[in-house]
């Protein structure tokens, strides 16, 4: 076990400064882009386009206003807003003014919201109309905010000031501020639903590396990258990052639709988008798929969590283009990547650590598993984050050390490696079904039913059983049209499992509810069922 930082350094060891010799943060990546092709497209939204010009001016004065409100290094400022040009500038202009910047979660509650920026300690926040509703409630008690730190993107309100007023008197010169490697760069929240979400600190070093890394998924400056999911999400901007780093182009949609995606990415002659699982899932289900031209797709990526076999293979099969399931923390450590195209026998893992990345196996007790034998991932890596914004006892709580002393991330998520080398995911840790004092992992039930022809969505849950602790119960969407019962679902997949594994019972349901990146909310799916009970939810 390795000491504990001492006062004064960082608990996650970070890379020295020799380990980023071709260092260029992103801010400055973007000047780099307004000099060498001006006139060229960055960013568009709904009609509005900025070019690569626009853009670096537009940063410009974003981080002169905030440098004249005091705004400086380390200085926390907070978006709350849907996807736009402006949320893009805001961000950029934030960072070029050495500001970290916190995107906030649209879909938290209102008083997760408060305590969030009362936690990251935010000078400023820049608000849309659209999310009011979510600050109102407590717009007084923001202590923390300065005097003129209420930024109105789209609305008129006593005490916010509009964005382009605020922004209107400044220059928009270059505004140069030397940007070291380990400066923070964001705090993104972790999605958790009790308590205080974690506020997972990155740095401009680990940013940096989307643009040299994502290379090898031939993102460059011909690039022209859709992004349909929320930018406070870490999935959307990695991919945002990314193309904003190499110079190509980025286009935003305010909220994800299948056919609207088909249309933009037709018209605009699309080369990459990062999606989530469901996404996939109903763009490949829309009737009218195969007649849209997606020919120009170069590489289509999948992250946030596990993306079906089956959908690979037909992703594969039907849409242009690499497919890349990438698997990886937000906070970092260990990533592993598969490259479905390359490896149709391996659609039901998530590829290899990749990039630098270790991956080991735990047991209960912390010892390092065999290969095939199924434990807690834990993983390591150049990119790791500083730690959990002043929760020091949470950011410990993730930490493994090897025979060397090396940090890795433990994962929370259950698999195991196979014989070549392949990780398997099963379930999250919290999401491991005990029962009668046996490990079943809902993944392996899924996929089974999932193969039934009539179930087109499905998630298995643990709920109280007397006798057995906890017992599995499938949750499934039917296809449209079909006449199977819950019953004859239930005797086809018994039918099939083992005594430990065989479900309690299956319920239909309309639809799975889901998070806005498309994660299956299975504590929101359990809760009913443990109301009231010790055991958790």
């Amino acid at each position: 076990m390795a000491p504990d930082a001492l006062p004064g350094e960082l608990l996650v060891p970070q890379p020295t400064l020799a380990d980023f010799p071709d260092f260029v943060s992103i801010p400055v990546r973007i000047a780099r882009h307004a000099e060498a092709w001006p006139d060229r497209r960055a960013v568009v939204c709904e009609g509005k386009t900025r070019t690569w010009r626009e853009l670096d001016h537009r940063i410009n004065k974003i981080a002169r206003t905030l440098a004249g409100m005091g705004i400086g290094k380390g200085d926390k400022i907070a978006i709350l807003a849907g996807n736009s040009v402006e949320y893009v500038e805001t961000f950029m202009g934030g960072l070029r003014a050495g500001a970290c910047v916190v995107p906030l979660s649209t879909m938290a509650a209102a008083d997760a919201l408060e305590k969030m920026l009362d936690d990251c300690d935010a000078k400023l926040l820049f608000l849309s109309d659209q999310y009011r509703a979510l600050v109102e409630p407590y717009d007084a008690r923001l202590g923390k905010l300065i005097p003129g730190g209420r930024i109105a993107y789209d609305f008129e309100r006593p005490g916010w000031h509009d964005f382009e007023t605020w922004l209107a008197g400044a220059s928009d010169l270059p505004f140069e501020l030397p940007i070291e490697q380990l400066d923070d760069f964001n705090i993104i929240y972790s999605s958790g639903t009790t308590g205080l979400p974690k506020g997972i600190l990155h740095t401009h070093a680990m940013r940096d590396l989307l643009a040299v890394r994502f290379t090898a998924f031939d993102y460059d400056p011909e690039s022209i990258s859709l992004a349909s999911t929320p930018l406070y999400s870490n999935t959307t901007l990695v991919a945002v990052l990314a193309t904003l780093g190499v110079g190509g182009t980025t286009i935003l949609m305010p909220k994800s639709d299948v056919v609207k995606f088909l249309e933009i990415a037709q018209k605009e002659r699309v080369t990459h988008a990062m999606l989530v699982p469901v996404q996939y899932q109903r763009i490949l289900a829309y009737p009218d798929f195969d007649k849209y031209d997606l020919s120009s797709f170069k590489c289509k990526l999948s992250t946030s969590a596990p993306l079906r076999a089956h959908i690979k293979a037909d992703a594969v099969k039907r849409w242009p283009g690499r497919l890349i399931e990438i698997y990886g923390l937000t906070e970092g450590g260990g990533s592993c990547t598969l490259e479905a195209n390359l490896h149709p026998d391996k659609l039901h893992t998530v590829g290899k650590p990749g990039l630098g990345a270790e991956i080991v196996v735990l047991d209960e007790q912390g010892k390092v598993l065999q290969q095939g034998c199924i434990g807690e991932l834990a993983g390591r890596a150049q990119a790791m984050m500083k730690g959990y914004y002043k929760q020091d006892d949470k950011t410990r709580e993730l930490f493994w050390y090897d025979d060397q002393g090396r940090l890795y991330f433990k994962s929370g998520d259950m698999g195991r490696i196979d014989e070549d080398g392949f990780v398997i995911l099963l379930d999250r840790k919290k999401d491991m079904i005990i029962s009668g004092g046996f490990n079943v992992y809902a993944a392996d039930i899924e996929v089974l039913l999932l193969k039934h022809s009539d179930v087109v969505d499905v998630a298995v849950i643990g709920i109280p059983s007397e006798q057995w602790g906890e017992s599995p119960l499938a949750l499934c969407v039917r296809r449209d049209g079909a006449s199977v019962t819950e019953a004859e679902v239930m005797a086809w997949t018994n039918d099939q499992l083992s005594k430990t594994q065989r479900l309690v019972g299956v319920e239909f349901r309309d639809s799975l509810p889901r998070s806005t990146i498309g994660k299956i909310m299975k504590r929101e799916l359990r809760e009913p069922y443990w109301a009231g009970r010790s055991a958790r939810i």
